[in-house]
């Protein structure tokens, strides 16, 4: 069986090699004074995932804001740009192909730099072809002797050929991470890096009377507490690439439940399928036993396409809920009803991040470390379970009679760790804008005396209040 998987990372590795040759033999693009600097921003769009596509546009606003609108021509990455319309300004968006190693090779030669927006940046979780893509773009890049920057993404486990490739090809990148656990594991293969945060803290989605419209509309009375429940499949993940399932679908219609797309499926299997049964059990369990000693109005949240699934499983269980999903809502809806609900449970590591400016309470179920290193962050250990857990359901009553007993101190805390991120995002800025004024020279970056608040997007009043609440936070 051959594993595809390696087969996509020796193409980019070879492709990275070969970019190295082209560039001294003249190939590519060099930027060169009074010219835009053309930026390509590589990450997951054109999936609806809200997390990815909020990341990308906040890197945006923050990179228009640090080098000039005006002097810069940004391009994003799309899977699908009906999916995408209405995002990320005036970027251009090229789209993206499920077979991507030609497409780097010919799109990063188009560009000055790469900057590369993926959160799950550098970890084989979801996807080792992800992560080569990731590396690829970035290596490129650094192969032409251009701009090549790792914003704000996060280490894990990876496959051995995707460590090595890291080790070869991002050592001359900017990598910023977006907590402390990545630059250790980032700093074993030898990548130097610098401590940032996740992107979507400035993300400022609609205001509130939208979402009260529509939880109304969905059967809100107006007074009932709302408790948000962000579901997900936690167990089909790798998703990876199959020449041998793709025919056997083409043929004879095998391995439909799990195709992803194209060439993609997701992994499978009776295992998967009672693991995944239990997640769904514990989770619609413990809202359910919850419900039962205080009464709130639920509401399931899908924050990517792929999540509608485990959605209706869990409304269906706890019999009916509002769902809503990013299947058919965008990143400003979304985000809006979550600032509108009282408490939230999730396994979304960005409806966590995005309501938490809001001050809404959250517990996290976790299939990997991110939630488990923010609640780490918010000194909230004790409200982050695993997806596995024994006695899942029994943990999720606890935690939320948490939030219930310590909703105070949970806001102030959250508060104070959104403060020290947004100060954590100022000091990316600053690494990213001394990055381009190292690679380009003549490229006029600012001059004068700048605050830290001038290397962030502008703000909303929301998170102006923040700051000025929680004043006395450094990023340290």
């Amino acid at each position: 069986m051959i594993d595809m998987d390696a087969v996509i990372e020796a193409w980019v590795s070879a492709l990275i090699e070969w970019n190295k040759v082209e560039w001294m033999l003249g190939a590519g693009e060099a930027w060169t004074p009074g010219q835009k600097l053309r930026l390509l921003l590589a990450g997951y769009n054109g999936a609806r995932n809200t997390g990815s596509d909020i990341r990308v546009e906040e890197i945006l606003r923050q990179v228009r804001r640090i080098l000039g609108a005006e002097r810069v021509a940004l391009s994003v990455m799309s899977q699908d740009f009906s999916l995408t319309r209405g995002y990320f300004g005036d970027a251009e968006q090229v789209r993206l192909p499920d077979v991507f190693p030609p497409f780097l090779h010919s799109e990063v030669r188009r560009h000055h730099g790469v900057v590369a927006c993926e959160g799950s940046m550098f970890k084989s979780k979801f996807a080792s072809a992800l992560t080569a893509m990731m590396i690829g773009a970035l290596g490129i890049a650094s192969a032409q002797n251009k701009l090549s920057v790792a914003y704000g993404g996060e280490a894990g486990a990876m496959d051995p050929l995707l460590q090595k490739m890291c080790r070869r090809y991002c050592r001359s990148s900017l990598v910023i991470t977006r907590n402390p656990e990545s630059q250790e594991i980032l700093g074993k293969l030898g990548i130097a890096t610098e401590l940032g945060t996740d992107t979507a803290w400035t993300f400022e989605p609609l205001g509130p009377d939208y979402a009260q419209r529509a939880l109304r509309e969905a059967g809100w009375d107006g007074r009932t507490p709302i408790l948000a429940v962000c579901p997900i499949n936690p167990f089909w993940w790798p998703v990876k690439p199959s020449l041998g399932k793709w025919l056997a679908r083409a043929v004879a219609g095998a391995y439909r439940k799990s195709h992803y797309r194209t060439i993609y499926f997701h992994r499978s299997g009776r295992a998967v399928d009672s693991a995944y049964e239990r997640y769904i059990a514990a989770l619609a369990g413990g809202v359910a036993q919850y419900r039962q000693e205080r009464r709130v109005f639920p509401v399931i949240i899908g924050m990517e396409m792929l999540d509608r699934d485990a959605c209706e499983r869990v409304a269906e269980r706890i019999g009916g809920a509002p769902i809503f999903s990013s299947d058919r809502l965008n990143m400003y809806e979304l985000v809006s009803i979550l600032r509108a609900c009282d408490r939230i449970l999730s396994s979304r590591f960005h409806a966590i991040v995005t309501s938490m400016p809001a001050g809404v309470p959250s517990a996290g179920v976790t299939m990997d470390e991110r939630i488990r290193n923010l609640m780490r962050q918010r000194g909230h250990d004790h409200l982050v379970m695993g997806v596995e857990d024994a006695d899942l359901a029994e943990k999720i009553v606890a935690a939320l009679h948490a939030l219930d007993a310590d909703e105070e101190g949970i806001r102030h805390a959250m508060g104070s760790v959104v403060a020290f991120n947004l100060r954590m995002m100022a000091a990316m800025g600053v690494y990213f804008e001394e990055h381009v004024a190292r690679r380009y020279p003549e490229f006029p970056v600012r001059t004068g005396v700048l605050g830290w608040e001038d290397y962030l997007p502008e703000l909303s009043p929301l998170l102006c209040g923040l700051l000025e609440q929680h004043s006395g936070v450094v990023a340290g």
